[in-house]
């Protein structure tokens, strides 16, 4: 039997197993110190992604209010489709490709996407994001009918503005993510958008979810909700009568209007046109640039498409800048009559122009005013008048007031893009002549309705804005108010007399001058019109475009509520402010006074001209409907033999003079449509009252009917040779005179 191994080998061989036992030991220290000390992040991250999946739950976001918390932008419960390929049988062609084709014919998606899609290799791709419900049962059954996994459906969120385009430049839009991209969406995403939670579920070796008991959900916290002060009623307004003189005066660069309460600075109402749907923000629908665009084909269409849809997304009231004209006439009365260099009892004489250095500056009125008044001056809207009381107040002075006014700087409005506007690179006689008069600088709509506001709202420059307050929807469905929005006044720039003395001298401006046009039955008016040259433009084209414009507040003896008007480049003949501008801001006021409650004073004169709304005699006895008109005083004719109304000219609801003829039907006999309206622009007041009545149909005048026989009609409606029923109602407008200012 052979020797066993010496002592001394035994000694070696365990210090070399010592030693090796040693270094695996360290070896594997120090790949614990890799894995859980030095790597430790990113191995747990890779467990965690290998053992559990997440599912992000998205927030709602908070609802954009009105003032009379009108909802106009909310979020609606939706669902997204997703898939998990590593749930999927990957190597089952005719699986995968059954996935693809149905998820492809419900969702509407490119079926090889979906196809690639499942040959990923990871536990989340989407497929189609907000789905709505009746779409999501459709995927359910789907999966149901053909025992599928890795489809998955989870609860999303969707934005939807109810009104549609109305306010839509304010309210913004938001991306595909659901984060705002414009307007209030943008600018409040942050208090909006609130926190999105988390759906973490477990998952085996295999991919396959484990019960639910291993899921864990973390709620989403909603967003806040953003109170305007925009009012959906005045908004309506606004957009309804600028749409129509756009369309009617075919504004070929659009228009623009805000309404704001001139004490506070709270815009109730801007419109900037032509508009578009936050619902589908990156559809053109207007149809006059629809029209435009119906002249251009392939590459140049798609560039013209993206360059008008560019524009509609521009706020004019903000982003864009013009030349104020005549309507800055206010601002410059204001400087003179607080510096005392003007008073009522000044004259001024206007031959037609005016030398200024070596410029011959005209007149709009190629003839001249002659000897006038202040007011008269003011009335007339004379540029010789204004250019004299520019050089009274001087290139310093008229400056720093143009400063004081806030016409130099951004508005601070909570909304984005808003531009500061553009003064002259030297201001010197020439410049200080033309500025006085509103030509040959730019500002803002929006700077030009503050500056106004702060002249006839005693003095203060406010700031305007959009938001009212933030709040939070408690549990009870109740609101909690988290932020206010406070007024805020920058500073004083005229005292609260002068203030009194222009807003009298800008009533008389429509009771008996260039704004007649904007005249409202029953309420004291003041404003201002203007028309001024768009200098840019004809340099670039040859072409004179005009923007036509009116700005004015109500009451005049107590300020409330201030208005602009802008048409931009109108074509359709008429130029004036005070022809086509005057008259929409007589409309919107005509309808957002009363709404308001601004109480009525009327005269003797308009209580005898007054429109009454037409009741309804439908189904009613013959004596009970004719005992009814005699009450109220309101002529009327009967058609046919029969006991019981059938019908009636004018329909309910709809408005007529207290002159009117009501027609009742009775029996066999109904309104038939065989008369055509005549043409009735450029005729006599008188005259064309008489036309109608002789036709047998009803005419209700709008404008200042007190401004004197020469008033002639400027538009109807319905137009020449529509065909209507006797007794329909025929509107007629009267006209004014004012001229553009241009150098």
């Amino acid at each position: 039997m052979g020797k066993g191994p010496s002592r001394s080998m035994v000694r070696r061989s365990t210090v070399v197993l010592a030693i090796f036992a040693g270094a695996l030991m360290l070896w594997l220290a120090g790949r614990l110190v890799s894995y859980q000390i030095v790597n430790y992040n990113f191995y747990q991250a890779k467990a965690i992604s290998q053992q559990t999946m997440d599912t992000t739950l998205a927030a709602n976001r908070g609802v954009i209010y009105s003032r009379t918390y009108t909802e106009l932008a909310v979020s609606a419960s939706v669902e997204t489709v997703y898939l998990s390929p590593n749930s999927i049988d990957q190597e089952d062609e005719a699986l995968c490709r059954l996935i693809a084709s149905g998820l492809s014919e419900i969702l509407g998606v490119d079926a090889e996407t979906v196809y690639e899609k499942t040959q990923k290799n990871n536990y989340y791709e989407i497929v189609k994001r907000r789905i709505e419900s009746d779409v999501a049962d459709q995927v359910r059954v789907f999966i149901d009918e053909n025992d599928l996994e890795g489809i998955y459906l989870v609860e999303d969120t969707k934005r939807y503005y109810p009104y549609n385009s109305l306010a839509c430049h304010i309210l913004g839009f938001t991306g595909t993510d659901n984060v705002g991209l414009d307007g209030i969406e943008s600018i409040y995403n942050e208090y909006l958008q609130g926190t999105s939670g988390k759906l973490i579920t477990a998952k085996n070796a295999v991919g396959t979810e484990l019960p639910y008991e291993y899921e864990t959900y973390v709620a989403a916290e909603n967003g806040q909700n953003v109170v305007l002060t925009i009012d959906e009623t005045v908004q309506y307004y606004l957009e309804k009568h600028l749409q129509a003189a756009r369309e009617e005066q075919k504004c070929l660069e659009g228009a623009a209007g805000i309404v704001m309460n001139v004490k506070t600075g709270e815009i109730l109402a801007m419109a900037s046109l032509p508009n578009y749907d936050p619902n589908q923000y990156y559809t053109i629908t207007d149809e006059m640039v629809l029209d435009t665009l119906s002249a251009y084909t392939g590459e140049e269409l798609e560039e013209q498409t993206t360059d008008c849809r560019n524009k509609i997304w521009r706020n004019k009231c903000i982003v864009d800048t013009y030349m104020p004209g005549s309507t800055f006439k206010i601002v410059t009365l204001s400087m003179a009559l607080e510096e005392g260099l003007v008073t009522t009892a000044d004259t001024f004489t206007c031959p037609g122009y005016i030398r200024v250095a070596d410029r011959v500056i005209r007149c709009w009125r190629s003839g001249g005013h002659g000897f006038q008044t202040l007011a008269e001056a003011i009335q007339n809207s004379c540029n010789p008048a204004f250019i004299s009381i520019g050089e009274k107040l001087g290139t310093e002075t008229f400056y720093q007031y143009f400063k004081n006014f806030g016409l130099t700087e951004k508005t601070s409005v909570d909304l984005n893009g808003e531009a500061r506007g553009i003064w002259f690179s030297t201001f010197q006689e020439v410049e200080l002549a033309t500025a006085a008069f509103g030509q040959n600088f730019k500002i803002t709509p929006l700077q030009m309705i503050t500056a106004v506001a702060a002249a006839c709202n005693g003095g203060n420059l406010v700031t305007p804005h959009v938001v009212k307050e933030i709040t939070e929807t408690q549990e009870d469905g109740s609101e909690k108010v988290v932020k206010n929005v406070e007024p805020e006044i920058k500073r004083q720039v005229i005292s609260e007399e002068t203030s009194e003395l222009v807003c009298s001298l800008l009533e008389e401006v429509v009771t008996v001058g260039s704004g007649k046009n904007a005249y409202v039955k029953g309420y004291r008016v003041a404003g201002k019109t203007g028309t001024s040259e768009k200098i840019d433009d004809y340099v670039a084209t040859g072409v004179k475009t005009y923007i036509s414009s009116f700005i004015g507040f109500a009451p005049a003896d107590d300020p409330e509520y201030a208005i602009l008007v802008m048409l931009d480049s109108p074509s359709a003949g008429e130029i004036y402010g005070g022809v086509i501008a005057a008259p929409v801001a007589g409309d919107i006021l005509s309808d957002v006074l009363p709404y308001l409650g601004v109480q009525p004073q009327y005269t003797e004169e308009e209580l005898a001209t007054l429109d009454i709304s037409v009741p309804s005699y439908l189904d009613q006895s013959l004596e009970e409907a004719t005992a009814a008109l005699i009450d109220a005083e309101i002529t009327y004719k009967i058609e046919g033999d029969g006991d019981t109304v059938t019908a009636q000219m004018p329909e309910a609801g709809t408005t007529m003079p207290q002159s009117g003829t009501l027609i009742l039907y009775t029996g066999d006999a109904s309104p038939t449509k065989d008369i055509v309206v005549p043409d009735l622009v450029d005729y006599s007041v008188a005259g064309a009252t008489n036309r109608i009545k002789s036709e047998g149909l009803n005419v209700r005048v709008v404008g200042n009917e007190v401004s004197g026989s020469d008033a002639l009609v400027i538009s109807q409606s319905p137009e020449a040779g529509t065909v209507v029923a006797e007794g329909t109602v025929i509107t007629i407008r009267t006209n004014s005179s004012e001229g553009v200012s241009s150098m």
